[in-house]
């Protein structure tokens, strides 16, 4: 298990807030010099901690479509089955994110597609085919924090 302390907590809360911070303000921000702070995230980056850095990317414009919220619950948790339903997410970039879950459902997927038809189609060409799969329950996203 990798640890981090309170100077790494901050730099990752700044990160997470603005990916594309200057090391020289991030250093500034959590009260560090410019090359501590660019040791220690090289160090989070190294160790893992901080996997990659992304762009979100507004839906507001109708053409990109809209997020269904898909809970799936699987025969089985085996690692086998978990292994093998997320290998078979992973071919599909409609499946935006996905996140193995304690209660009720095992997954929760974030899926992007165009329209309620284009999600049915998607619903019986893929989700219905997923690898595990028993029971699929959808919702569908009205409002984002992610949208302008």
């Amino acid at each position: 298990m990798v640890t981090v302390d309170e100077a790494d907590r901050r730099i990752l809360t700044q990160l997470r807030l603005n990916g594309r911070i200057t090391n020289s303000a991030l250093a500034t921000e959590i009260g560090l010099s410019p090359s501590a702070c660019l040791r220690r995230v090289k160090l989070l980056e190294k160790r893992g901690v901080i996997r990659g850095y992304t762009a979100i990317v507004s839906s507001a414009m109708p053409e990109e479509g809209t997020i269904a919220i898909v809970q799936v619950e699987l025969e089985r948790q085996s690692e086998e089955f978990l292994v093998r339903f997320e290998n078979a997410l992973r071919k599909h970039p409609e499946i935006q994110e996905w996140y193995l879950m304690t209660g009720a459902g095992d997954y929760i997927l974030r899926i992007q597609i165009a329209d309620i038809d284009d999600y049915g189609q998607f619903h019986r060409e893929v989700l219905s085919r997923l690898p595990g799969v028993s029971r699929i329950t959808s919702s569908f996203a009205m409002r984002s924090n992610l949208r302008a």
